[in-house]
């Protein structure tokens, strides 16, 4: 079982800030590695910056507080 599978909610953090950058809002499905471009390939369909922020970003899980905020 691969670190994205059982997460609840996961998006784009900043690797230097940590700082979220974005919530995916589908349900991850899929290994890992599929999850991880399903992500990317989401926030690159977002907006022009996107493929500049992917550089300095990564996929990860969201904490409780961050999903509490969410909704």
């Amino acid at each position: 079982m691969g670190k994205f599978e059982s997460a609840e909610k996961i998006g784009l953090r900043d690797k230097t800030s940590k700082e979220l950058i974005a919530v995916y809002p589908f349900k991850a499905v899929g290994s890992d590695e599929e999850i991880k471009k399903l992500v990317c390939d989401w926030y690159y369909k977002q907006s022009c910056q996107a493929e500049d922020q992917l550089l300095t970003a990564y996929v990860d899980i969201l904490t409780a507080y961050e999903i509490k905020s969410r909704k």
